[in-house]
Parts: C-alpha cells; sequence; structure tokens
C-alpha cells in the first residue's frame, strides 16, 4: 500500500468501517425513502417486517458468550423482541425466516454485523420522530425505534470504544469491513423482501 494511500485510511476501525459502507449505506437511505414507510401503517408495517427479520438474523450474535465477554451490555442492546412486539401493535404477522441468513461468523465478521446494527440506532432517532404523524412511539408500534437505557449517542461511544481498542489480525479487520458491507447489503435485500410480499394481518 502507497504511503498516500495510508495517509487516506482512517486510524480508528470504527472509521475505517464507515468508510468502507458509505456507499451501500446511501444506497439504502435512497431505497427506504422510495418505499416512504412513513406514508401510512401498512407502509410502516413492512418497514417493522425488515427490521424483524434483520434483528432476529443478529439475535445469536447478540447473545454469543464470546462477544458479551467483550461487551458486556450486548445482550441488552438486541432489537429482536421490540421489533416483534411492533407488527403484533400492527396487527402484523411475525414472519418466517427468509434464506441467507448470516452463519457461523469469525469475530471480525460478527463485529461488521453489529457495528451495522449498532450504528442503525443513531438513524432511529429521526425515524421514531417520523412515527408519531403515524401515532406511533416507544412504546407502542415503533419500540424498535426507541431510545436506548443511557441514550443513543453515548451507547454507541460505549460501543465504538471498545470496537476501537480490541486488537484484531489485519484478516479480521479486513473480514469486520466485508461483513459490515455485507450487513448493509442484506438489510437491503430483507426490505425488498419485505415490500414485495404479502403481509398478512396477525
Amino acid at each position: 500500500m502507497t504511503n498516500a494511500a495510508n495517509a487516506e485510511r482512517p486510524q480508528l476501525r470504527s472509521q475505517r468501517l464507515n468508510q468502507a459502507t458509505n456507499a451501500p449505506h446511501t444506497e439504502l437511505d435512497a431505497l427506504v425513502k422510495a418505499h416512504a414507510p412513513f406514508a401510512n401503517r401498512d407502509n410502516f408495517a413492512r418497514f417493522v417486517v425488515a427490521q424483524y427479520l434483520f434483528q432476529s438474523e443478529l439475535q445469536a450474535l447478540y447473545n454469543d458468550p464470546q462477544l458479551t465477554l467483550i461487551v458486556p451490555d450486548l445482550a441488552a442492546r438486541c432489537r429482536a423482541d421490540q421489533a416483534r412486539m411492533d407488527l403484533v401493535d400492527l396487527n402484523t404477522e411475525v414472519p418466517a425466516p427468509v434464506a441467507g441468513a448470516l452463519q457461523a461468523p469469525s469475530l471480525g465478521e460478527a463485529l461488521g454485523w453489529i457495528f451495522v446494527s449498532e450504528g442503525s440506532k443513531l438513524g432511529a432517532a429521526f425515524l421514531i420522530k417520523r412515527a408519531v404523524a403515524l401515532e406511533l412511539s416507544d412504546s407502542f408500534g415503533a419500540r424498535h425505534l426507541g431510545e436506548p437505557a443511557g441514550g443513543r449517542a453515548e451507547g454507541w461511544k460505549q460501543f465504538t470504544r471498545i470496537l476501537d481498542g480490541l486488537e484484531l489480525s489485519a484478516e479480521e479487520d479486513a473480514a469486520a469491513e466485508r461483513a459490515a458491507v455485507a450487513a448493509f447489503e442484506r438489510f437491503t435485500e430483507l426490505l425488498k423482501h419485505a415490500y414485495a410480499a404479502e403481509v398478512a394481518p396477525a
């Protein structure tokens, strides 16, 4: 790698992951807007289907003993249960799993996926304000967008401090970056599935 390339590469792992995922993140944001999840509750319910599918696929990571040694409050950070309750609130059937979920990731891969999931909580601060117009809140229909205990910003800072402080091999670092991109691609796939599928009432 040239000195110029080294100079352009951020020092902190969290910054490198942000850089690596910029393009898929931008594409996903555009797709979400195109599906207009806040136009009505039916549209929003489909958005929650995608959120539930994604979070439920990561539930095993959030409860993984090796990962909870690294991030002590990791299990409490999972939002699969909140998303499932939102579906109940929205009279929407909890969807069946979609083929292609993450399987047996390495440490670097797991961290890349969790990075994307945790980072989405920052954007949720803007989304829940829009959900209010649909008469939804962090206690009804939009629980998974609610503010985590201790605050969004502080929770993110705590997670990235841990992430940035880990000693990983160059191979695991590269795996984390590929995995973070894959996480955005997977959510994009699940979002397309949610809006294409028939959503059955609960």
